[in-house]
């Protein structure tokens, strides 16, 4: 490890040292607040109402598997059927309205509590007096009110508004008039006799402002993150009233569930009423439509006539064909017939359906063929032929006669076919339009008579689903005590976090206090600040009982004190001057106050104590402070003539003819002898006579007679008058005061040395405290050691 990593070791370990001392210095402060804390956590669980944990819990059952008529509907998209969200349901149990019903159920609006000393406690299962109030509930449900009872005896009670107003003795059982309305009170027999003589106070609240201090007593929570279980807690100084909150609200939440299910049941019953009734409606004028249109149109079912119709049309139609035929074929038999003059044979097998035709057309064939073969060898004359023309003749007009009605009557036959093949045709074309009419009936009808059968199943499934319902919840533990020992007050984390308090307040004050700190406390803490100019030493912060001045052979705090100042200042003085002349030393601060001028005095006594020859000249000629340390009856005015003893040095600056010897007075303080010169009267131009050469023949005659000359100087930051006669000095010691000098003000004189203007710097701390004295405090001078007043920081 390098030097220089040691040499920071070394520095953090003791700056650590130094603020752990800075809270050890305080320690008796650390004790008396720990003590005085512990002793109101003490107070604090001596008289505040212990509570116990009650805790109950339930199950949040899916609204799906309860068997919920909202599942019913949910395809008609009245309701939703989504599953129930634990977190709404810890808002819901919790909710304001619900402890509303608890307090009322339970009448927790009203308290009866017995009075204590210090405290009072609730006497909710065995108070001594029953409680009916006569006004509305309404009003009592409102009302706010405090009245004192006194049992006097097994008949009276007191009764006062006010706990230290007269009471008013009242029977049990006869109206008290209050400002909510009269109250009748009764005694409860069973526990009547133990509070016999004792104070009562009855307490009326309303149920809302009741309710909302419940509410916000209870903690629920879930029993995992995916858990439908909660865990339901309330903390109160009686068990058993805990136990019935909880168990009553619960009850109160589950039943407020069903009755909200009926509701949400009853009216989806009334909805699918008006529903089948508006159907049933619909339904009978569309059956009402479908008969009109039937029987308007004559048909029963369409698609089955039209399979008719088209069979029988197309047979219609073959036989109209086949009419039209024969017709045709009669026709142009008739026309054969008619025309023909001789004897020829006629057409035969030409398809006519009449057999007399075909049967009389063969033989009138046969017989004219007949004849023709006879006139081969015969004439027309033969009597065989005559006959045979007398044959062929009637035949042939047999022929005509039969042709003839034949035509009439197939004509007659296409007529009707004909008719019979357009009527056909009629209900064939209009089929399609009477077949979408139709259908649009027979699909309003269905459909209303689909939606009329779902409603009426519906109706049904709603009446089994409201004698069906289940609560939300099931109670999968009674609410029961959590422990028999309460849980509030918490007696080891009172008795921690007073202790913790105890130990923070002192340390944050202390904290804050340093932190804010920005003045010079003792010789360490300047020397970290003014590493290259050397601190002389620190003076002890005095009482009023303590000496003000160092005498010969004394062991205080304050004369080793400058003992240590002395050496240091012989050293540096050696140091600095090789010359035989008498040790320069300017005394200065920067502010009045500081202590420059007991730091002069005291420094020349100790110098003095060494058989040294001493002179301490008062150079603060604005603000002169010697004439006060030089007054006590341990100081005396050594025998010397002088031709002006009020002279000092204002006075020789002035006067030319004045000499040192003029200005100079002995001193036997504590037998101690030392020679100083006064400031002399205030001048009104201090800095113009300082300027004068005779302040460098002052310092330079007595330069010559003495060994150690001490100067008190005016303060370096508020005048100009030490600068001036700076360049005499051989040091110049800058007092700070511990707790008063800022830590800015140091860098002044540092700045003046840097520029020249001064010479020989050395810091001084006067007023320094005992806990502060030597290096933080640790290490102290050893010698008149004084009891610190257990009060001081």
């Amino acid at each position: 490890m390098s030097l220089n990593t040691q040499n920071t070791l070394m520095n953090n370990s003791f700056d650590i040292k130094e603020k752990l001392n800075t809270y050890t210095s305080h320690w008796k402060w650390f004790l008396i607040c720990v003590i005085f804390a512990l002793i109101l956590a003490y107070l604090n669980i001596r008289y505040s109402t212990p509570k116990y944990a009650v805790q109950t819990q339930v199950q949040i059952l899916d609204e799906k598997g309860s068997g919920s008529e909202l599942d019913l509907f949910k395809d008609l998209e009245v309701f939703g059927g989504a599953k129930t969200k634990v977190e709404d349901e810890i808002q819901i149990i919790n909710s304001r309205s619900n402890w509303i019903e608890v307090v009322k159920e339970l009448g927790l609006n009203t308290k009866v509590l017995i009075q204590g000393n210090i405290k009072e406690s609730e006497l909710y299962s065995t108070p001594p007096v029953k409680l009916n109030f006569i006004a509305p509930d309404s009003i009592i449900n409102r009302a706010k009110l405090n009245f004192f009872l006194t049992i006097s005896s097994s008949t009276t009670f007191g009764y006062t508004e006010e706990e230290d107003k007269p009471v008013k003795i009242y029977a049990f059982g006869k109206n008290v008039s209050t400002p909510i309305g009269d109250i009748v009170i009764t005694p409860n027999v069973a526990n009547f006799e133990s509070y016999k003589d004792k104070k009562l106070r009855v307490s009326v609240v309303p149920i809302e402002d009741a309710a909302q201090g419940y509410r916000g007593s209870v903690l629920i929570s879930t029993s995992d993150e995916y858990s439908n279980i909660l865990n339901i807690r309330l903390e109160d100084p009686i068990k058993e009233k805990a136990e019935n909150m909880l168990n009553t609200l619960v009850d109160v939440y589950n039943r407020n569930a069903i009755e909200d299910k009926q509701i949400i049941a009853d009216r989806t019953s009334n909805f699918i009423e008006e529903r089948i009734a508006n159907i049933a409606g619909r339904l009978s004028s569309v059956d009402q439509s479908a008969e009109d249109f039937k029987t308007e149109k004559g048909v029963t079912d369409i698609a089955s006539e039209t399979n008719v119709n088209l069979n029988v049309g197309v047979a219609n139609q073959q036989e109209l064909a086949n009419a039209r035929n024969q017709l045709n074929m009669a026709a142009s038999m008739q026309q054969i017939v008619q025309q023909q003059g001789g004897y020829e044979v006629l057409p035969t097998n030409i398809g006519l359906s009449d057999p007399t035709i075909a049967s009389t057309t063969d033989r009138y064939n046969q017989l004219v063929l007949e004849r023709k073969r006879l006139l081969k060898s015969s004439n027309e004359k033969n009597p065989v032929i005559v006959n045979l023309d007398q044959q062929i003749a009637g035949l042939k007009s047999s022929m005509q006669s039969s042709l003839n009605s034949t035509v009439n009557n197939l004509g007659m036959t296409v007529n009707s076919l004909s008719g019979q093949q357009a009527r056909f045709n009629s209900k064939i074309y209009s089929a399609p339009a009477n077949e979408k009419a139709l259908r649009d009936i027979t699909r309003k009808q269905q459909t209303t008579e689909s939606l009329y059968l779902y409603l009426l199943q519906k109706r049904e499934e709603s009446q089994i689903a409201v004698a069906s319902t289940s609560p939300k919840s099931k109670i999968v533990d009674h609410a029961y005590a959590v422990s028999k020992m309460p849980v509030s007050p918490k007696k080891p984390i009172i008795y921690l976090a007073s202790l913790i308090l105890g130990l923070l307040v002192p340390f944050s004050v202390i904290y804050v206090k340093d932190l804010m700190d920005n003045k010079v406390h003792n010789m360490h803490s300047l020397e970290k600040l003014v590493s290259e100019v050397p601190v002389l030493g620190e003076l002890p912060s005095l009482t009023k009982n303590d000496e003000k001045f160092v005498v010969k052979e004394d062991r205080s705090v304050l004369a080793e004190s400058l003992r240590i100042i002395r050496t240091n200042l012989d050293y540096l003085l050696k140091t600095k001057k090789s010359d035989n002349k008498g040790h320069v030393v300017y005394v200065t601060s920067s502010v009045p106050g500081e202590g420059k001028t007991f730091l002069s005095t005291n420094l020349s006594m100790i110098l003095a104590s060494t058989n040294k020859r001493v002179l301490l000249i008062g150079a603060d000629i604005r603000n002169p402070k010697l004439y006060t340390f030089f007054t006590s009856g341990d100081v005396d005015k050594m025998s010397k003539a002088t031709r002006n003893k009020d002279a000092g040095l204002t006075e020789y600056l002035y006067d030319n003819t004045l000499d040192v010897k003029d200005i100079v007075n002995p001193m036997l303080v504590h037998r101690n002898t030392i020679d100083v010169i006064y400031s002399g009267r205030i001048p009104p131009n201090p800095a113009e006579l300082l300027m004068s050469s005779r302040v460098g023949q002052l310092i330079d005659e007595v330069s010559k007679n003495y060994d150690y000359i001490i100067v008190d100087t005016a303060p370096l930051m508020v005048v100009t008058d030490t600068l001036l006669i700076s360049d005499y000095a051989d040091l110049l010691l800058y007092v700070t005061r511990a707790g008063v000098t800022e830590l800015s003000a140091v860098d002044f004189p540092i700045k003046l040395q840097k520029e020249g203007k001064i010479k020989g710097l050395s810091f001084i701390v006067n007023d320094v405290a005992s806990s502060n004295l030597g290096y933080g405090g640790k290490y102290g001078y050893g010698y008149g050691k004084t009891q610190k007043k257990w009060w001081k920081l």
